[in-house]
């Protein structure tokens, strides 16, 4: 299988976190799962494949043992769905003599500077009303077309440039769209794009949720297409392998489940992150469903194991200064490890060491990677999840450079050994 192909097609679907969620729950339908309610009664069969969608934008997915016993063992992969870009603000016309801008606002930590000047296209959900004020109507946008640009300012009138500078998220930030003319309403101009988009009318929208993504795809680079660049690696890399592990198929006595969450880019605190409840309750709810007691569901967690599956920094070939003096990790040398003392990272030796002897039992290269003891690196869902879940946790993913900006790189090798990773992860 040629694994970059695969993940190409997935980062050209997944637009936004919502059409990242359509996307794997198409690859899930192909192999067989059923979509189950998430507030509804389950009657689950041994040896069954089921997913969840949960809020439009976070999926759960697992496969039941076809023979489990008293306490059946739990494997979960974790990854994110989102990743850092802008978003569209309320109220968002804003004109400047007869240009149309948006009123966008930064999510999460992105490389501003990265976003100028590229073709760029919006994409997310637009409320409507429905057939009650409890259940309005969902329709899932896609503009598939480059239509908006932040354009920077001339080195001319900004001679300072190439030295640094800063750059304001409220002013330098707002994409251009459109020049105003007598077809374009000053006022209006993209609810009423939006709304002929959804196929409504502009006075039936209630609300959207619209993110803007660069609109370029991805390509093959270097001497021996060693390299991959693309936009949101981070963390659809990850994503795919998550998918890919789950659709390995169950295991007699095992309990295997993947969480594909949003809102980790932004601290993961939400209905729908790693940070809420949702993971151990939908766990609890398919132990019930199964026949298992509330204490048989305690065991099943507290002796279960979670690969938590994020980007890694690859060691960059200007500043090698910036990694650490030993711990360090190349594109192309396979899955990072990654650990730190501060347990941003979840791992810890016993974690370790059953992903290493994963690993070197199936010819998965990887290293082992830690940040420089005086640089604060980043941290990911892991860490949130194994406290709320009580679990062993390790946090592994590919390396990548240009990290967060629009449009980062890998290694083509390294996604191969990210998905050989979790299929040989659930099968172990």
């Amino acid at each position: 299988m040629n694994h970059i192909k695969q993940l190409e097609t997935l980062i050209a679907a997944s637009v936004s976190p919502y059409h990242c969620i359509m996307a794997a729950a198409d690859q899930l339908l192909s192999a067989g799962f059923k979509e189950l309610s998430l507030a509804e009664p389950w009657k689950l069969l041994q040896g069954g494949s089921y997913y969840i969608n949960v809020f439009d934008s976070t999926l759960v997915a697992f496969t039941v043992g076809e023979e489990l016993g008293e306490i059946p063992a739990l494997k979960l992969a974790a990854s994110h769905t989102d990743w850092p870009c802008l978003k569209v603000k309320p109220s968002p016309e804003v004109t400047s003599l007869e240009y149309g801008k948006l009123n966008v606002e930064v999510y999460g930590g992105p490389l501003l500077g990265t976003w100028f000047d590229r073709p760029l296209s919006m994409a997310g959900k637009v409320s409507v009303a429905g057939a009650s004020p409890m259940k309005p109507e969902t329709i899932f946008v896609d503009f598939s077309r480059p239509i908006l640009t932040v354009p920077n300012l001339a080195i001319h009138m900004n001679r300072d440039a190439n030295d640094g500078v800063a750059i304001n998220a409220q002013i330098d930030m707002l994409p251009l769209i459109a020049r105003i003319t007598d077809e374009l309403s000053k006022e209006d101009f993209f609810l009423e794009a939006l709304a002929k988009e959804a196929g409504v009318k502009r006075e039936d929208i209630l609300d959207y949720e619209i993110y803007i993504y660069n609109w370029e795809q991805g390509t093959l680079l270097g001497l021996q297409n060693e390299f991959y660049s693309s936009p949101r690696l981070d963390n659809l890399t990850s994503v795919q392998a998550c998918l890919s592990g789950i659709m390995t198929g169950p295991c007699k006595n095992s309990i295997h489940a993947i969480a594909l969450y949003d809102n980790e880019e932004i601290g993961s605190h939400t209905k729908q992150g790693a940070a809420s409840a949702l993971m151990e309750r939908i766990l609890e709810k398919i132990c019930l469903s199964l026949g298992y007691t509330r204490e048989t569901f305690l065991n099943v967690l507290l002796s279960g194991f979670l690969l938590s599956l994020d980007v890694a920094h690859a060691i960059h070939p200007n500043h090698g200064e910036k990694c650490d003096i030993k711990n360090q990790i190349l594109m192309g040398d396979g899955v990072a490890i990654k650990l730190a003392s501060s347990q941003a990272y979840a791992t810890d030796a016993t974690s370790t060491a059953v992903i290493e002897g994963i690993c070197r039992t199936n010819n998965i290269p990887y290293k082992k990677f830690s940040n420089r003891s005086d640089v604060k690196g980043g941290s990911t869902l892991g860490s949130i999840s194994s406290a709320l879940l009580t679990m062993r946790t390790v946090d592994a993913g590919v390396p990548i450079l240009a990290m967060h900006s629009a449009r980062e790189i890998m290694g083509t090798k390294d996604q191969e050994a990210l998905v050989h990773l979790a299929e040989a992860f659930f099968q172990a």
